[in-house]
């Protein structure tokens, strides 16, 4: 199991279903922290992937603040028609700083795993191609810096991580149709509080299709 600490001065994981008002959720969905990794190792495909684990957690509340600015839908088939664009409100989430653990005992591909890519991404990320910065969620969501996270400084309580439960409130993606949506795979879970490190296995959210 590897563990990473991630950084980012500014970011919204946009509730699923929200659209006049772009809420967001407290910390991004295991399918958005997939998309992320992915990207830090230069995949392009989607399902290379399939089968690991993936489950974020808060080192510390960010800031919330709400914004109005241009969002764009496709409601005329013109590109850069006027009746794509609106003003709407947004929230934001200032100085995000997560944890996300990965395991890669369950992939479904051979070698190498992710885990393996992403400690070689770390020792020499001069090696990695891709083709934009590293992002997560919104393009314009900038990465600040991406580091091991040494577990054994930790305090016991200072993580909230996203857990599966059978009776969990909080509704995740895993896996996100980008089309139809009728594709997406949810996972049920709850915002817990680790009194121990890593998080169970077992209750770690699986990057997996429908």
């Amino acid at each position: 199991m590897l563990a990473l600490r991630v950084t980012v001065p500014i970011a919204c994981f946009r509730k699923g279903f929200a659209r006049e008002f772009w809420e967001t959720e407290d910390l991004p969905p295991p399918s958005t922290c997939y998309g992320f990794l992915l990207s830090m190792v230069g995949e392009y495909s989607r399902s290379r992937h399939l089968g690991v684990r993936v489950c974020p957690a808060l080192l510390s509340r960010p800031q919330r603040s709400t914004v109005l600015r241009t969002l764009w839908r496709f409601k005329e088939r013109r590109l850069g028609g006027s009746g794509n664009q609106r003003p709407d409100y947004q929230e934001l989430l200032t100085g995000v700083d997560l944890a996300i653990w990965i395991d890669s005992s369950e992939e479904t591909q051979e070698p190498p795993h992710l885990e393996a890519r992403l400690i070689q991404a770390l020792d020499d990320p001069r090696a990695v191609v891709r083709q934009s910065a590293l992002c997560l969620g919104e393009s314009t969501h900038m990465i600040d810096q991406v580091t091991r996270l040494d577990e054994a400084r930790l305090p016991a309580g200072s993580a909230e991580a996203y857990l599966l439960s059978e009776r969990g409130r909080l509704p995740l993606p895993v896996w996100v149709d980008h089309v139809g949506s009728s594709g997406t795979r949810y996972v049920m879970g709850n915002l817990e509080t680790l009194d121990t490190f890593p998080p169970q296995l077992d209750r770690m959210p699986r990057i997996e299709r429908p």
